[in-house]
Parts: structure tokens; C-alpha cells; sequence
């Protein structure tokens, strides 16, 4: 099974769910990429905080399959904001996983205390202009962030990939990235650990639809608008993620899914006006 396809605000093509490969590494890792890709997946999200490039490419040679077939998409880190050094990792992720282009390249975080999202951002607009990347974005911007870089260089970033899961619902980012044209990704779409999978109205809802908790939130996230990234080891987990697109929730039960929210429901307490991206 493949997931439907999204149109981006550029005109390319975008799978509906992909795969997070944080923590997968190592040859364990190739055999769980290349098992996910062989079930259907062709969105593969990869950054190079997460040292999980190579291993992403490698399935990719392994699986036989076109390159044409895939969404790669990878990430700037924060030390490469500079403009020259930002064209210069763009190229080297691209050594690292064996590829001609990237489908997608995002800034990992703003880190508006640098100061140089900016500088960063137009390194990814010249990238886009050489052939190097087909789509543009960011990761964890705000709505002052996203303003000023287009505002900058007059291109609007295709994707916003940011914190979203039932603890943190994100309804101000999600309309603010529509207003902009932008689609919304969600990274750690089922939040950390399984607390809201284990949620009544979750377990409910999922007894109902014959569906695990988890393929509930990702079809909310769906029919929000929102492209989920999830990342499992699980091989039977890595299929039934996948597998969210034979059923469709209420407004009510979208809503209810929504008063899950906590105030204090972000991961790490990561607000990206605050937030030292690790290095």
C-alpha cells in the first residue's frame, strides 16, 4: 500500500504519510528502512542531527526501485546556518546518501537567537535554483519567522514540519501555515512514549473503527490537513501506520481528539523563539 499524494504549493508531489527515521542507524537500520519501503513507503524524512542519511540512502539503492519513486527529504542543522556553509552541507548530505537531489530540504530550527535563518534560508533558495533540491521548507518556524524569509528572498517555504500529537494540538500553527500557502508536516505525531495512545477517547475510537490507537491519530492528523511522520522500528507497526486511509472520523471525534490538549503538552518544552538546537 502507498499513502495518496499532496500537492505542494510549488507543484510537486508530496506522500500523505512518510517515515521518521530518528534513532534508526546502523545496518539494523538499513534492513528497517528497506522493509518500510518494500510495504509502501516512499516518504522518507531523514536530517543530519539524527545520523540516519546513510542509512536512508542505502535502503534506497537496496530496494531496486527508481529514485524517481522516493520523497527524501533531510535536514540543515543549526551549526550550518551561514550561508556558505549551508550550500556546502547540502552538497555533502547528498554524498552521504548517494543522491543527485533532495525533494525536499528543511532548516531544522530557526534559532532566532543566531540570527541567521535568513542567510540560511537563501542558501536553500540558490540550492533550489541549481537543481540540488526540488522543494524548499522549514522545520519548527513560527508565523514571524516564516514572514520574514519570505519577506527576505519573496519564496514561500513549501512545508512547516512541527511538534503535533493529541498533547499538542497546534491549531494556530496549522492556520497559520494554511494562510501562508504552507503544508504542515507533524514530527512525533503520536507524541513520545504511548501515554495518548492509551487515552479513553483514543482507545474508544479505536475499538470503534477496528484500527489501533495509533492509525486513529494519524487519520486526525489526515483530516486536519496535516502529514504525519512517524517513526517505528516496528515492523507490523511501520504497516498498520501506513494503513489509515480506509476509514474517516467525525467532526466530533476530530474535536474530541482536540481536548486532549495540555498546556504544558510540548516534548521537552521545545519553543522554537527558545530552543538550542543540539549540535
Amino acid at each position: 500500500m502507498t499513502a495518496p499524494l499532496i500537492t505542494l504549493n510549488d507543484g510537486h508531489f508530496l506522500p500523505a504519510v512518510g517515515l521518521g527515521t530518528y534513532q534508526i542507524r546502523g545496518g539494523q537500520g538499513v534492513d528497517q528502512v528497506l522493509t518500510a519501503i518494500q510495504d509502501g513507503y516512499r516518504l522518507l524524512d531523514t536530517s543530519t542531527n539524527y545520523d540516519s542519511e546513510g542509512i536512508v540512502g542505502e535502503a534506497i539503492r537496496r530496494s531496486g526501485l527508481p529514485r524517481s519513486e522516493f520523497f527524501v527529504t533531510t535536514k540543515l542543522p543549526g551549526k550550518y546556518h551561514h550561508y556558505a556553509d549551508a550550500l556546502m552541507m547540502i552538497q555533502e548530505s547528498l554524498f552521504r546518501m548517494g543522491l543527485t537531489y533532495f525533494d525536499l530540504y528543511l532548516i531544522h530550527w530557526p534559532l532566532p537567537k543566531r540570527g541567521l535563518y535568513t542567510e540560511a534560508w537563501q542558501a536553500l533558495v540558490d540550492a533550489q535554483k541549481l537543481g540540488l533540491i526540488r522543494s524548499i521548507g522549514v522545520s519548527n518556524f513560527e508565523p514571524e519567522h516564516l514572514d520574514k524569509i519570505i519577506e527576505a528572498t519573496g519564496v514561500t517555504p513549501a512545508v512547516n514540519q512541527i511538534e503535533i500529537h493529541p498533547y499538542w494540538v497546534q491549531e494556530r500553527m496549522v492556520a497559520e501555515n494554511k494562510k501562508r500557502g504552507i503544508l504542515t508536516e507533524a514530527w512525533s505525531p503520536l507524541g513520545r512514549g504511548n501515554d495518548a495512545l492509551t487515552e479513553s477517547v483514543i482507545q474508544e475510537l479505536a475499538e470503534k473503527y477496528h484500527k489501533t490507537p495509533a492509525q486513529i491519530v494519524l487519520r486526525w492528523h489526515h483530516q486536519r490537513g496535516i502529514v504525519p511522520i512517524p517513526k517505528s522500528r516496528n515492523l507490523q507497526h511501520q504497516r498498520e501506520n501506513l494503513t489509515i486511509f480506509d476509514f474517516e472520523l467525525s467532526q466530533t471525534e476530530l474535536e474530541r481528539i482536540n481536548l486532549l490538549e495540555k498546556a504544558d503538552g510540548r516534548i521537552d518544552d521545545q519553543d522554537p523563539n527558545e530552543y538550542e538546537e543540539f549540535e
